[in-house]
């Protein structure tokens, strides 16, 4: 029998008197990655259909990755949970049963087969729209037209929006309130995560005059920029010195050749390396990831495709080749490295590309402003004896 931790307990007592104060209107659960937020939405989804016979209840996520983990975890916690999966990328299209767990992409147009349904889940839930349009606001819409009173639940580890704010703000919202049970401070306190150890390296990747789209920097001029030969060999030399005691390397590029071109830079001074992109076919990407995390591959160089939903606790080097300005990016990315495991005791953060500079340490993040300048006051200060970029505070 799976035990809930005290503050998984705490946010569904958190949600419960919401909508106990809230007869209309959809809350999102803030919960850092890493805190087990599979397991509180198998929860909710349990005391659901158990307390309240006839309900239907709906789980969102946005991967195929994400369907399985949350499935999975679902079956954990209840074997015999009435249960279908319904996502094209992994061959399943169940329906008919209480409880569906699917990829928006495989239903989004595919209301009047799921039917009437009274509660809808969405892991990730800061990639729905802000305004009425998407895949996302589509299926809601119609499911809605269904069932006037259907309820939506999020759950984020960043419920805000580059270039809009939180994603609580605006007229057409969908989310009315942020419900915060924890915070990553709180979870490293206990155990539950482990720390990040950012270091000022000594080569940068400077970001400054690129042009950006949609509020972040235009990937395809960043990959430009930063994948060349000198970045690409003083970079990796910098990382085999700085991480020699690190197993397991997870490294953050800005376009699919520059994971290429980084991986071969990495193998050719005997850093055993592969690189990975959303262009790969499940097997190949499959197979790769079984090397990686076996540790016959030392290094995993990947293009925006291990920021969500990967869950490798033995990872314990993280490092940015990549500028963002987005914050909820960054913290998806860097919590890759704060799940537990029995062999570190904390994950190196190398940031090449100014990223912890810009948005702080993990454990003081800020949301982006709707209209911000990003001119304001450094976020971090450097430790003149290890190097460490730390809280301005510290």
């Amino acid at each position: 029998m799976m035990e809930l931790r005290p503050y998984q307990t705490k946010a569904i007592e958190q949600l419960y008197d919401w909508f106990s104060c809230n007869p209309t209107g959809n809350p999102v659960l803030n919960m850092p990655g890493g805190s087990g937020k599979s397991v509180v939405i198998a929860s909710i989804v349990k005391d659901a259909i158990q307390k309240w016979p006839g309900t239907r209840v709906l789980m969102l996520v946005h991967s195929r990755e994400l369907v399985a983990q949350n499935a999975e975890k679902l079956r954990t916690l209840w074997p015999n949970a009435p249960m279908g999966i319904y996502s094209a990328s992994l061959n399943k299209r169940q329906l008919g049963e209480p409880i569906t767990y699917a990829g928006i992409q495989s239903v989004h147009s595919k209301a009047h087969l799921l039917g009437h349904q009274d509660i809808v889940i969405v892991d990730e839930a800061h990639a729905i729209s802000h305004t009425e349009t998407g895949t996302y606001r589509k299926l809601l819409a119609d499911l809605t037209a269904t069932n006037p009173a259907l309820r939506i639940i999020g759950f984020s580890a960043s419920p805000y929006r580059l270039g809009h704010g939180m994603i609580t703000d605006g007229d057409e919202a969908l989310f009315k309130e942020i419900i915060e049970p924890v915070t990553i401070n709180e979870l490293i306190y206990h155990g539950h995560l482990v720390p990040l150890r950012s270091k000022l390296t000594s080569h940068r990747l400077d970001a400054q005059g690129l042009h950006k789209r949609g509020g972040d920097y235009i990937a395809s001029e960043m990959e430009q920029r930063f994948n060349t030969d000198d970045h690409n060999t003083q970079i990796a030399a910098e990382i085999a010195a700085l991480a020699h005691d690190r197993k397991h390397w997870l490294i953050f590029c800005s376009g699919v050749s520059h994971a290429e071109a980084f991986s071969n830079s990495l193998n050719q001074i005997g850093i055993t390396s592969h690189w990975l992109t959303a262009n790969d076919p499940p097997s190949i990407r499959d197979a790769k990831l079984k090397d990686f995390e076996s540790g016959r591959v030392r290094a995993m160089c990947n293009v925006g495709i291990l920021t969500t939903g990967y869950d490798f606790p033995a990872l314990d080097c993280i490092a940015f080749l990549r500028a963002t300005q987005s914050p909820g990016l960054y913290l998806q990315c860097a919590v890759r490295g704060m799940r537990p495991h029995p062999d570190k005791q904390d994950c190196l953060v190398l940031d090449f590309a100014g990223v912890v500079q810009t948005h702080g340490p993990i454990t003081g993040v800020n949301a982006p402003e709707a209209q911000g300048s990003g001119n304001g006051e450094a976020p971090v200060k450097v430790c003149d004896n290890c190097h460490e970029l730390c809280h301005p505070t510290v």
